[in-house]
């Protein structure tokens, strides 16, 4: 009886149409990048003047999509709140100013592009190189809060969960008046989700009010006007559960529809091609797509690799198809801890490998293909000098040149098992194995997350077409290869050996003629 896993897949059809159904994205801090620009230049770097050899540099990776986090305009506000904390950014920062932090890039006062990283026309001027060489660009959309000065919190308190004088005052961290006449002294909640304090710098908008829901189309209208694409933080606070929990609402106040029931079909009669992705937790990703979100984030993926739950992993990869190429993996983002500290350059090359070649899409981090290890707050504009890692860029470079193959946009995935070679000996467990084939191009990948040399058996009795040939097995990660015979693959399975702590991705080409 074969044990190969019922879990085949064609390319998937959720994203939209004008964006590739693999796509690898690249996550850019914005403001660091440009003044680590500025000081390799000697000048002035803004997003209207990247040099030609930088854009090139992003194009030569083969990035589908940049997603340039903390564009918009933070304000006073939130740059003097960000300054109570100048103590704690020592930790990535030593030589940390006050001229080093303009303030949380999620505590935003207004959707216009930052004045000093080249405004609206510099972003213009920045989308449209990107466009000519094929990539697309993201950026940031906070559905759950603004800045505590946001010209909302003095024009439309409404938009906002309020509290009264007395909740003000027993718990000033949870609320603030807002400080502008306008407003009528409206006491208005700091933003915050259900399981943390609340974040001082924010204003909490309320999910359920109908004009702040209007507002929303009309903000990611004009954001879908600048770029291709918008990942929404935090998207699962403005779900009318969450929502009613978080904030003790009446289940009877619920609105009708969900807040992204709303707001996603009403940006896509403007912007029908606009990519939605989601920053989602607790389980909650599934809801999410349901609700129009095209990719939501594999966060629990992201747990099993950096505990090392081989066998969770797997049962992880046996879930429904649509929904696994409706994931955005990643290995480190802005939230999480860099790869460095948490794999290491060793572990990280495998893990890297996985979320590359699974279906749906991948996040890749700024400072993460040459092994930066801190992790900068979102508070500051600049970063330490770190140094590099070269086999790690070199290990990255080969992986992102494979993976732009037209296989892992167009072909069938399936997931293998791997066999045990005799009684005794379990290391096949260590092993996680699918493959990718489109006609006869097929790429077989095998990752071993474990400390330990492990050995298995595939069987690829249904590859028909290996019969009567020999092969060739070129690995695109080592640049190795091994010839194998197509009758004996068929008869007795693929033998491995795989090292700890590695992962291999296996072209088949034909070696010889078939034989007579």
């Amino acid at each position: 009886m074969s044990l190969l896993q019922d879990t085949r897949v064609n390319p998937a059809e959720s994203a939209p149409a004008n964006w590739p159904a693999h796509p690898l994205i690249y996550e850019i801090n914005t403001w660091v990048w440009l003044r680590r620009l500025s000081s390799k230049y000697q000048q002035n770097i803004t997003l209207a003047n990247v040099p030609a050899a930088e854009l090139l540099e992003l194009a030569a990776w083969g990035f589908d999509a940049v997603w340039l986090m903390g564009v918009w305009h933070r304000g006073r506000a939130t740059r003097m709140s960000a300054l109570n904390y100048l103590h704690e950014y020592r930790q990535a920062l030593p030589d940390v100013t006050d001229a080093d932090v303009p303030g949380s890039a999620y505590a935003i006062r207004d959707y216009q592009v930052e004045h000093e990283l080249g405004g609206r026309d510099g972003l213009a001027s920045f989308r449209n190189e990107l466009r000519r060489m094929g990539i697309k660009l993201i950026l940031d959309f906070v559905p759950n809060h603004v800045a505590t000065d946001h010209r909302w919190t003095f024009e439309h308190p409404e938009y906002f969960a309020r509290g009264s004088l007395l909740d003000f005052e027993e718990r000033p961290s949870d609320y603030f008046v807002a400080d502008t006449a306008d407003s009528g002294g409206a006491v208005i909640a700091r933003g915050r989700d259900p399981y943390f304090p609340a974040w001082i710098d924010t204003a909490q908008l309320d999910a359920f009010q109908p004009g702040l829901r209007q507002a929303a189309v009309d903000t990611l209208i004009d954001i879908g006007i600048q770029c291709d694409g918008v990942r929404c933080d935090m998207a699962m606070l403005m779900m009318n559960a969450v929502f009613a929990d978080t904030w003790n609402r009446d289940a009877d106040a619920l609105p009708p529809r969900d807040y992204w029931l709303e707001v996603i079909p009403a940006v896509r009669e403007a912007h029908p091609q606009m990519l939605f992705m989601a920053e989602v937790y607790w389980d909650l990703e599934h809801e999410l797509l349901r609700q129009g979100f095209d990719y939501t984030y594999d966060k629990r993926l992201y747990d099993r690799l950096a505990n090392g739950e081989i066998g969770e992993i797997k049962s992880h990869l046996k879930a429904d198809l649509d929904f696994l190429r409706s994931n955005i993996r990643f290995i480190e983002n802005h939230d999480e801890r860099r790869a460095m500290e948490v794999f290491g350059e060793d572990r990280q090359r495998p893990a890297a490998a996985l979320i590359c070649t699974l279906p749906g899409a991948a996040l890749l981090h700024q400072g993460q293909l040459s092994g930066r290890r801190i992790k900068l707050p979102v508070q500051i504009n600049r970063g330490a000098e770190e140094d590099s890692h070269p086999l790690l860029a070199r290990f990255y470079r080969r992986l992102l040149n494979e993976v732009r193959s037209e296989l892992y946009r167009a072909g069938s995935w399936q997931l293998r098992a791997a066999q045990a070679i005799h009684s005794g000996d379990h290391t096949q467990e260590n092993l996680i194995a699918y493959s990718w084939q489109q006609r006869e191009t097929t790429r077989l990948i095998i990752v071993n997350l474990s400390s330990e040399w492990s050995r298995a058996r595939l069987d690829l009795s249904d590859w028909t077409w290996l019969a009567q040939r020999r092969w060739r097995l070129y690995d695109a990660l080592s640049e190795s290869f091994a010839r194998q015979d197509g009758d004996a693959m068929l008869q007795d399975g693929l033998l491995l050996e795989v090292p700890p702590g590695s992962a291999q991705i296996l072209r088949f080409d034909q070696d010889a003629a078939a034989k007579p």
